[in-house]
C-alpha cells in the first residue's frame, strides 16, 4: 500500500475488483498508515489506478451494517479523512478515472488534487438515500461553494475533469497525475508549468 520514493511516500488505493472500494478494513488500514507516516512526515501522494481513484465505500458492506456498526464505520472514515487533513506535510491526490463518494471525501481532505483528463468526480450517496459522514459535505462546500456543492450532492451530479478544474475542485488537469504530483513534490509547489 505505501511506496516510499526518494522525496515522498505514495499510497496506492487497491481492491481486488480494481475499483478501490473503501471497505471497513481498508479505511482502518489507511488511517493507521497515514498516522504512522505522520510520525516522520514527508510529502504524501494518494492515488488509485488508471480507471478508478476510488468508488468510495462498499455499498454491499454498508447495507449489511447494524446501527452501531454504521456509526463505527462513519467514525473510522472521519478518522481517515482527518488524518489526511491534519497530515503535517503536503498531501496530493493524483486522480485518474472515477473518484466517487468516500473516494471524493478522501481526495477533498488532501491539500491539492491533480486529475487526469478522463477523471470523473461525484457523490451519489443522496440518490441512494445515504449522506457522507466523512467530512465531504463541509470540505466540498468550502472548496467549490455551497450552491455548487448542493448540485453535486442532491441530484448526484458528476463532474468531468474540465468542469472540476473550472469550479476549482481540482488544481490541475494533466495526462499523468501521479508523475505530475511527484514533480510538484520535488518543486514543493503546484506553481510549476502545467502539462
Amino acid at each position: 500500500m505505501v511506496e516510499p520514493k526518494e522525496n515522498c511516500d505514495i499510497i496506492r488505493l487497491w481492491s481486488e475488483d480494481g475499483t478501490n472500494r473503501l471497505t471497513r478494513a481498508c479505511v482502518l488500514s489507511l488511517a493507521n498508515a497515514i498516522q504512522e507516516l505522520a510520525r516522520s512526515p514527508r510529502p504524501l501522494i494518494i492515488t488509485g489506478n488508471q480507471k478508478f481513484f476510488s468508488t468510495g465505500a462498499d455499498l454491499n458492506e454498508i447495507t449489511a451494517l447494524t446501527g452501531p456498526e454504521a456509526l463505527a464505520f462513519s467514525k473510522a472514515g472521519q478518522l481517515m479523512t482527518d488524518a489526511v487533513d491534519e497530515f503535517p506535510d503536503l498531501v496530493i491526490a493524483a486522480v485518474s478515472g472515477y473518484c466517487m463518494g468516500g473516494g471524493l471525501d478522501l481526495a477533498l481532505a488532501c491539500d491539492h488534487r491533480i486529475a487526469s483528463p478522463h477523471a470523473i468526480f461525484g457523490h451519489r450517496g443522496a440518490a441512494l438515500g445515504l449522506i457522507t459522514g466523512w467530512g465531504g459535505t463541509q470540505r466540498l462546500a468550502r472548496r467549490i461553494g455551497p450552491a455548487r456543492a448542493v448540485e453535486m450532492f442532491v441530484p448526484a451530479e458528476k463532474l468531468d475533469a474540465t468542469r472540476a478544474l473550472r469550479c476549482r475542485l481540482v488544481d490541475r488537469v494533466c495526462d499523468d497525475p501521479l508523475s505530475e504530483a511527484i514533480r510538484c513534490v520535488e518543486h514543493r509547489s503546484l506553481a510549476v508549468p502545467i502539462c
